[in-house]
């Protein structure tokens, strides 16, 4: 039997490479750094590469300034290409048996290294993910989606867990670097929310993957326009959101299980919609359009009556779905107002939604219904 790159290291310590792309971050990557550089222990040697993506601040200088006092640390200069082709271009330089990924605005808590790289040796995973905290306004709260699909510290195959397609974060994993180039792993460039294909492609490739409860990452929320998640308004980002989810979508129809395909369309690809469906109300033309046809692509066959979005937002993706633009700005404008979930009527078969700002009688019965746990 032909053993892998890091079991012919029994003995060794296993190096850790993480690729750390940065631009306009001049205020958070000393802290990222600090956080990753803290990451070494028994058994865990570091390398970090820093790619220096074109960034017009002190980032670059800041980068560079670490690498001349610790030689753990290396930096790449590239012009401006991207989250991607930063990540991509890291990936060349490393020399590590084992890889990551972490965002410059972010940190790496204690210890989150050695938590995923024991469960990955103990398990012979290809990679390990393990759950994330949302860090706001100076608090750290971990998302009940990201706990509940990191309950258990488990091996799995993709047709054991397929929600965990709904962990599409690069950052909080840890891969070996034989698996990341055996599969043909890359980062799409050139387009946002360049996460989801890859870490689908992870997932779907993989003999089987670790799951860790732990929280292995700290995830900084911002709020100064600067962030990509901070611009769902635009035609850009939008196009960008519907071409990655095309990107995935086609990988999990490829893999070709008909359970883990129906999981990925109910439960993972309508998963940020909402988001988009708050800038509905004075939304542009142009950006309604698109918002439209992209729903009507991807859900059209099946309903986002089905999906896992909460009931008002079902109601919404319905009213998007048929092309009911005024209802649905209605409906979100309303719910904005109520500051919290739209009220609950019983009728003859069942509790359903009560919207008093459309004409119910023109809504289908499945956009309005709830499930016996939202009751």
């Amino acid at each position: 039997m032909q053993l892998r790159p890091w079991a012919r290291r029994t003995g060794a310590r296993s190096r850790v490479s993480v690729v750390v792309p940065v631009y306009r971050v001049e205020q958070y990557v000393a802290a990222c750094l600090d956080s990753v550089l803290a990451q070494a222990s028994r058994g865990l040697d570091l390398e970090v590469v820093v790619v220096d993506d074109g960034s017009p601040d002190a980032s670059g200088a800041i980068a560079d300034a670490y690498a001349e006092r610790d030689p753990r640390v290396r930096v790449v200069h590239t012009g401006n290409h991207g989250l991607g082709a930063a990540r991509n271009e890291g990936l060349r330089h490393v020399t590590g048996d084992l890889v990551t990924f972490a965002d410059s605005d972010d940190v790496v808590p204690p210890g989150a290294y050695a938590t995923l790289l024991r469960h990955l040796q103990r398990t012979d995973s290809d990679f390990v993910t393990g759950s994330v905290a949302r860090w706001e306004d100076g608090g750290l709260a971990e998302p009940p989606w990201m706990r509940r699909l990191h309950a258990t510290r488990e091996a799995l195959t993709i047709e054991e867990h397929p929600e965990l397609l709904g962990d599409v974060f690069a950052w909080n994993k840890l891969f070996r670097r034989d698996f990341w180039e055996g599969a043909g792993l890359a980062w799409p460039e050139g387009v946002r929310y360049e996460d989801q294909p890859t870490t689908t492609d992870a997932y779907l490739r993989a003999r089987r993957f670790g799951v860790v409860p732990e929280v292995v990452y700290h995830w900084r929320i911002r709020h100064d326009g600067t962030s990509i998640t901070q611009q769902r308004s635009s035609l850009e980002d939008l196009r960008d959101r519907w071409a990655t989810k095309r990107m995935a979508l086609a990988s999990v129809e490829a893999h070709g299980s008909e359970a883990v395909t129906r999981v990925f369309r109910d439960r993972v690809l309508a998963g940020d919609l909402h988001r988009y469906f708050d800038e509905i109300p004075g939304c542009p033309d142009a950006w309604w359009e698109l918002l439209h046809a992209g729903v009507v692509e991807l859900y059209s066959a099946r309903s986002l009556t089905h999906s896992g979005l909460t009931p008002a937002y079902r109601l919404v993706g319905w009213l998007v779905e048929q092309g009911r633009r005024e209802d649905a700005a209605a409906v979100v404008s309303h719910l904005r107002a109520l500051d919290g979930p739209l009220p609950r009527v019983q009728t003859p078969t069942g509790p359903r939604l009560d919207v008093p700002v459309i004409d119910l009688r023109t809504v289908a019965p499945a956009a309005l219904e709830l499930r016996p746990h939202e009751a």
